[in-house]
């Protein structure tokens, strides 16, 4: 194995050579108390830097077995060292030279605790994965300040931030006790009969619309405090016992007057699904795992997807059981999205009445009496969410300040007043009893089927040009897959860029491993899921990388069905 001389000797060789002699670091160096793997090397200054990875063993770092115990506390050991690293990484990085030069950063983390490729921790060492811009002038090696970079700064970084000793032991336990006690919580949930939990004391509001962090009690923030009729109890591994506002299976209404709360803890509600850092606010903001937002999408594409329940009986006869569109209209998205999440295996939709189509809602008394039934093939919500539960299970949580119709088909109605919710249930329902709508149900006695489709492989191309996978992504909104941009803007559930890269990735393993045109949708997120969760997210690609993020089936599923290429078979052609 090459050792620190053997990576002296090759770069101060190549200083002054251009930029491609650079290749010749490719593979792994001994250096004190770490190994280091150069696993690619940029052809270019300007082009993506270059993708690294040091090793470091236990006998060094020293990380307790307990610390990694058991899933909750390893993701979040892993998550607090890419912090720690990601700190100390902008303190030594020296930013000179051309393009990239000098860069030296790991995948940023944000207020969510996810499972990150970007540390890895065993019985035996402590893997951290990176990126280097390799000094340039022009496009001339700089191999001198290389030499720095990677035997002076990466040393400092790795002895600070992967060496127990050297870390701040109490806001790890912290950290570590964050991330269990949420995921405690989360799987009480069931067992309660509840789809969420909100804790006394949880700050909900944000700074801004691009800020994330917590809106400080100082600027207005008023702590969460649960309606005495809706408190729960929750016993903790670490914090014990807790109380808090929890949401009841069935359907859920949270009402109240403009910028007194409603969105706010729908979002909360919808960031529920993860885990949050110590000072979030929301570290026990816990909601179901299978939870999903739903809104209109004007414009999407829709591939054969039985949108029955909503719509039916369109002009000219066309049926709706397999229906397709390139351009959907508000309410028919608004069916699509719901019906594909149904298919995904949504225990749970989040609705907000600002971001749904009006229509898709809501049918009055006074509409229904203008327009006949027979001339309307839209079944609003109203008379399907009753349904959607007795059915299949499925609970909603809806954010209406319009409608007062919807009293009659909730089972809790949440009103928030001054950021504060108060169960108004008992006065909606005599409001109800009181104040007859008139209107007549449309949606029949049953909700209706959930066709299952078969995705064919041949629709989902990743090459571009001679490249057989092409993969790039923007943001967290949108991706490129080979040729086709995916849109992922009304998918809201997604926080971190590289967990739409993870999806990405995922897309062409599904694509490779398990599409046959005869799998459905469904058992083929089963199967990527397993794999992940049995090889963790190395399984998606062919060489280690540091800028995946674990996603959930919902977001993978959210994906391919955005893709415009997509074809699939639904249940009749395949057979089963």
């Amino acid at each position: 194995m090459a050792t620190e001389q053997d990576l002296r000797r090759t770069l101060l060789r190549i200083d002054g050579k251009g930029y491609k002699a650079y290749q010749d670091l490719r593979g792994h160096y001994e250096l004190p108390g770490f190994t280091l793997f150069v696993d690619h090397v940029q052809g270019d200054p300007f082009a993506p830097p270059s993708r690294l990875r040091v090793r470091v063993p236990q006998e060094r770092a020293g990380f307790s077995p307990e610390l990694f115990a058991n899933k909750s506390r390893e993701v979040a050991l892993r998550d607090f060292l890419t912090r720690a690293f990601d700190r100390w990484a902008r303190k030594l990085s020296s930013r000179r030279g051309t393009g990239k030069s000098g860069l030296l950063a790991v995948d940023p983390c944000y207020q969510q605790i996810l499972e990150k490729s970007s540390v890895i921790v065993t019985d035996g060492w402590v893997e951290a994965r990176f990126v280097v811009g390799l000094p340039a002038a022009g496009r001339r090696v700089l191999g001198r300040e290389a030499l720095a970079l990677l035997t002076e700064a990466l040393p400092q970084i790795v002895e600070r931030t992967l060496c127990y000793q050297n870390l701040d032991a109490e806001a790890l336990r912290k950290h570590l006790e964050a991330a269990e006690d949420a995921d405690a919580a989360r799987e009480q949930l069931a067992s309660l009969g509840l789809i969420a939990f909100v804790v006394d004391g949880a700050v909900l509001p944000r700074r801004s619309g691009v800020d994330d962090r917590p809106l400080p009690l100082s600027e207005g923030a008023i702590p969460f405090r649960a309606p005495d009729s809706l408190r729960v109890e929750l016993k903790l591994p670490n914090r014990g016992r807790v109380t808090g506002m929890g949401i009841p299976e069935g359907v859920t209404l949270i009402v109240g007057g403009g910028y007194h709360g409603k969105s706010t803890l729908l979002r909360a509600l919808e960031r529920g699904i993860y885990n949050h850092i110590p000072g979030d606010g929301r570290e026990l903001v816990v909601t179901n795992p299978d939870a999903v937002k739903i809104r209109a999408e004007d414009g999407r594409r829709v591939e054969k997807v039985n949108i029955s329940p909503f719509i039916r009986d369109l002009p000219g006869g066309r049926s709706t059981r397999a229906f397709s569109t390139e351009n959907a209209s508000g309410s028919t998205s608004q069916a699509a999205n719901i019906m594909e999440a149904l298919e995904a295996g949504a225990k749970a939709l989040l609705i907000d009445e600002d971001t749904s189509a009006t229509n898709f809602l809501i049918r009055d008394r006074r509409m229904q009496a203008l327009i006949a039934k027979e001339h309307e093939p839209i079944t609003p919500l109203l008379d399907k969410i009753r349904s959607l539960y007795r059915d299949l299970g499925v609970s909603t949580v809806l954010v209406m300040g319009g409608s007062g119709d919807y009293f009659d088909v909730a089972d809790t109605v949440i009103a928030m007043i001054d950021f504060l919710p108060q169960d108004v249930t008992p006065k909606a329902k005599e409001i109800a009893r009181t104040h007859h709508t008139g209107r007549r149900p449309e949606g029949g006695e049953r909700f209706g089927e959930v066709t299952p489709r078969a995705p064919l492989p041949e629709s989902l191309d990743p090459s571009r040009g001679r490249r057989d996978v092409k993969l790039r992504v923007r943001d967290v909104d949108e991706f490129l897959f080979g040729t086709e941009e995916v849109d992922l803007s009304a998918v809201e559930q997604i926080v971190h860029p590289s967990q739409v890269r993870a999806i990405a990735e995922a897309m062409v393993y599904a694509k490779r491993r398990y599409m046959d045109g005869r799998r459905t949708l469904r058992e083929i997120l089963d199967l990527v899921m397993r794999d992940l969760s049995a090889q963790g997210l190395d399984v998606l690609t062919r060489s280690p990388r540091g800028d995946l993020a674990r996603f959930r089936r919902h977001e993978l599923a959210a994906a391919i069905n955005r893709l415009r290429t997509l074809e699939v078979r639904v249940l009749e052609d395949v057979g089963r």
